[in-house]
C-alpha cells in the first residue's frame, strides 16, 4: 500500500476555512497544519512545526515562505500560494456588488502585470488604481501607510484590495472599504494538486533504477585493485541495499535505485567513496552513474560516465541520464573552493537549435539552460547564482537573463533579501525545458491530426 503524501501547509487563522476547503478534493495526501495569528510568529511556529514532523512538501502564502524559508530543509518540494489574476477580478466583482465599481482602489501584494492585465481587460481608470506588489522586506506597517496615502491622495475616496490579514486588520477602524484578495480556494487547490504531483513525480524519480561503474585508472597492481574495491564498496553501509558485481576491466557495476545514489553522492555533488578506494588501495578510482529506462541502458550511461570521469586529470565522477542531462565533474570532497558542477546535453538536437536561433543565444548555452533548468526543478534563481552556474561574469548573467526575458525563456518571480541592509536580489524562474516541450508538443500535433484522419 502507498505511503500517503505529507503535506504542511501555513496558513493565518483567519485562511484556514479557505484552505482546508481547497483541500478537500485531495486524495492520498495528508495535510498537517501550522496556524498563526501574528506574522512575526511564524517562524517559531514553523521551527517547531519541523522539529516534529516528517514532510513531503510544504505549502505557504508568500508572507510565511518568506519568514520560514531558511529552516526548510534542503530539497523539500514547496508550493507558494501567490494572489492571481483570477483572485484580483473576484475581489473587483465584489466591490462592484457593494456598489464601489466607481471608486478608486490601492491594491497591495498582487504581481504588478496581474493588475495591469485585469485592470486594462475590465477597461478601468489607470488613473484611479494605484498597486503595491509584493516584497519579503515590506512590512505591515508600510503596506497600510500605502493605503492612507492613496486614500488621501485621491481626496478621502476609493476603497482597498488587500491580501495580508493584518493588514485588514489594522485598517479596520479606518473609513476606508476594505476588501480581501486572499486566493479563493480554486487557486489554492491548483498549487496543491500541483504540489502533490511533483512530490509524486519526484518518488518515482527516486524509485527508478540507475547504475554505478567504479573503474580503476591508475595502479600498479589493477587486478589486486579491483578486488581490494569490490571489497570496499561491499562493505560501505550505504550500499548495503545494492547489487555489486565485479566486471573485470570493465571495473565494478553497483545497481541500485535512483535515491540510493544521490545519498551517496550528496544529491550529485561528491563521492566520497572515491577519496576512501584512494586512501585505502593507493589507486585512482573514476566513477559514472547511468539513469535510464532499463538495467541495460543504465549501464551502458555508466560505462560512458566513468570513461569520461577516466579522461580528467584527478579521481571525479560523472552522471549522464537518459534524458541527455550529464552532470560533472564530481570530486571526492565537497569543498568550497571546489570548481562548481557543470551541465550540459550529450546533443544540442534540433528543438535546442532552433530554439537557440530564435532568442539569438548559441545552441551550447541553449542546451546547458536547459540542464540547468532541470537540475532546479522549478526553483527560482538570481542574476548572479545564475553567473555562478554558468561561470560567466555577474554584468553577463545579467544580460543573459534580459536576452531570456525577451525571449519568454524566463518569468519574474519577485525578490528574495539575503542580506538586512542589502538592495533586494530580483528572482526569476528558467523556462527552458518548458519552451522545448512546446516545441515538441507543436511538431506532433499535424501528424497526429493526419493520423486521425487516416
Amino acid at each position: 500500500m502507498p505511503v500517503a503524501i505529507v503535506i504542511g501547509v501555513v496558513t493565518h487563522s483567519t485562511h484556514g476555512v479557505l484552505f482546508r476547503e481547497a483541500a478537500s478534493t485531495l486524495r492520498g495526501v495528508d495535510l498537517e497544519w501550522v496556524s498563526y495569528d501574528h506574522e512575526e510568529n511564524v517562524r517559531d511556529k514553523v521551527a517547531e512545526f519541523l522539529s516534529t514532523t516528517r514532510l513531503d512538501g510544504f505549502l505557504a502564502g508568500p508572507v510565511p515562505y518568506t519568514a520560514s524559508r531558511e529552516l526548510l530543509p534542503p530539497g523539500l518540494p514547496v508550493g507558494v500560494v501567490r494572489p492571481s489574476a483570477l483572485d484580483l477580478t473576484l475581489a473587483l466583482y465584489r466591490a462592484q456588488q457593494r456598489g464601489w465599481g466607481g471608486m478608486p482602489v490601492s491594491i497591495d501584494t498582487f504581481p504588478a502585470e496581474a493588475v495591469e492585465a485585469v485592470t486594462s481587460a475590465l477597461e478601468l481608470d489607470q488613473d484611479q488604481i494605484t498597486s503595491l506588489p509584493y516584497a519579503p522586506t515590506q512590512s505591515v506597517e508600510e503596506i497600510i501607510e500605502f493605503h492612507r496615502s492613496a486614500y488621501r491622495r485621491f481626496g478621502d475616496r476609493g476603497y482597498v484590495i488587500s491580501v495580508r490579514a493584518a493588514v485588514r486588520e489594522q485598517l479596520a477602524d479606518d473609513p476606508i472599504g476594505i476588501m480581501s484578495g486572499m486566493p479563493v480556494p480554486a487557486t489554492i487547490r491548483t498549487e496543491l494538486h500541483e504540489l502533490a504531483l511533483r512530490i509524486e513525480s519526484d518518488r518515482a524519480s527516486a524509485q527508478r533504477f540507475a547504475a554505478g561503474v567504479f573503474l580503476i585508472s591508475q595502479s600498479a597492481d589493477e587486478e589486486r585493485a579491483r578486488v581490494g574495491l569490490m571489497n570496499l564498496l561491499l562493505n560501505t553501509p550505504e550500499f548495503a541495499g545494492a547489487w555489486i558485481e565485479d566486471r573485470g576491466r570493465r571495473g565494478v557495476v553497483v545497481f541500485a535505485h535512483k535515491a540510493l545514489f544521490e545519498r551517496v553522492t550528496r544529491n550529485w555533488v561528491a563521492v566520497p567513496a572515491l577519496a576512501e578506494a584512494g586512501t585505502a588501495l593507493g589507486a585512482q578510482v573514476s566513477a559514472g552513474f547511468g539513469v535510464g529506462v532499463s538495467a541495460r541502458n543504465c549501464v551502458l550511461l555508466a560505462e560512458q560516465a566513468a570513461a569520461r570521469a577516466e579522461q580528467e586529470d584527478e579521481p571525479c565522477a560523472y552522471l549522464i541520464e537518459d534524458s541527455g542531462v550529464i552532470i560533472g565533474p564530481m570530486g571526492p570532497l565537497t569543498t568550497s573552493d571546489r570548481e562548481a558542477l557543470s551541465f550540459s546535453y550529450r546533443e544540442h538536437g534540433e528543438h535546442v537549435e532552433q530554439l537557440a536561433k530564435s532568442v539569438g543565444l548559441s545552441a551550447a548555452t541553449v542546451s546547458r539552460l536547459a540542464a540547468l533548468d532541470h537540475e532546479l526543478e522549478g526553483r527560482a534563481i538570481s542574476p548572479g547564482e545564475l553567473a555562478d552556474r554558468l561561470g560567466i561574469t555577474d554584468q553577463s548573467g545579467r544580460r543573459l537573463i534580459r536576452t531570456l526575458d525577451a525571449g519568454g525563456l524566463v518569468s519574474d518571480e519577485g525578490t528574495a533579501q539575503h542580506h538586512p541592509k542589502g538592495r533586494p536580489t530580483r528572482l526569476y524562474r528558467l523556462r527552458i525545458a518548458q519552451s522545448l516541450l512546446r516545441t515538441q508538443k507543436k511538431e506532433q500535433e499535424p501528424w497526429s491530426s493526419t493520423a486521425a484522419r487516416s
